[in-house]
């Protein structure tokens, strides 16, 4: 059986007792970041007194070796081992690896199901104030500017735009913030934007602006970005 695992986003008490017992007796754990992955062991072991399944073995699984391990996978499946699908952090397949996988299952009929777990994204929304019922999930923010720009006016094209309690919600790397938001002065000036970095973790902070104020700031760990056009 394979279970996609959601994993705690930056504190590792949030693991829940399910995510646990999937992890731990897994017949094989396919993980995007194998060292993350041995943290993530130990602390169920540790939180809930448990063991590891004597023989459960890592397998590095991140998204260039997809294509490359899936014949592997569904061979494992095919002897009816556990498999356990787990990203670094949060649920895989939600820009992590894993749709591959999860798409030929669903296509050739092999059964699977979602060990729920926590989610940056709603996490996010809740942490800044957001008293919006839509949004929009956009993943990592496109790397080039230009391709930025082509994002944001077609933003501006979809009829949810006009609402004015929607937003949108999208990753930035804390390297292209910055340049993010000086960006952002020339598309999209009068948005408030609420930069939600280290969730969960000891140094988790939520900084609101528009964009000009938000340029020169310097901001340093994962960041979701809530964006109200």
């Amino acid at each position: 059986m394979l279970y996609i695992v959601g994993t705690p986003i930056g504190n590792l008490e949030d693991l829940s007792l399910r995510q646990a017992k999937t992890i731990l007796t897994a017949d094989i754990i396919l993980a995007e970041d194998t060292r993350s992955a041995e943290t993530l062991i130990s602390a169920a072991e540790r939180l809930f007194s448990m063991t590891r399944k004597s023989d459960l073995i890592v397998v590095s699984y991140y998204k260039d070796r997809e294509f490359e391990k899936l014949p592997y996978i569904l061979s494992l499946l095919a002897e009816d081992k556990n498999v356990a699908l787990i990203s670094e952090a949060g649920m895989p397949l939600i820009s992590d690896p894993g749709g591959l996988l999860a798409n030929h299952c669903r296509k050739h009929g092999i059964p699977f199901t979602v060990i729920p777990g926590p989610t940056s994204v709603t996490t996010a929304l809740a942490l800044a104030g957001n008293s919006s019922h839509t949004w929009t999930y956009l993943g990592f923010l496109p790397k080039k500017p230009n391709d930025i720009k082509r994002l944001v006016e077609k933003l501006k094209l979809v009829p949810i735009f006009e609402k004015k309690d929607h937003v949108f919600v999208a990753f930035e790397s804390p390297d292209r913030f910055n340049d993010t938001m000086k960006l952002f002065v020339e598309v999209i000036p009068t948005s408030t934007i609420s930069v939600c970095r280290e969730l969960t973790k000891k140094f988790e902070e939520v900084l609101v602006g528009t964009p000009s104020e938000l340029a020169e700031k310097q901001i340093r760990g994962e960041i979701v970005l809530v964006i109200s056009l």
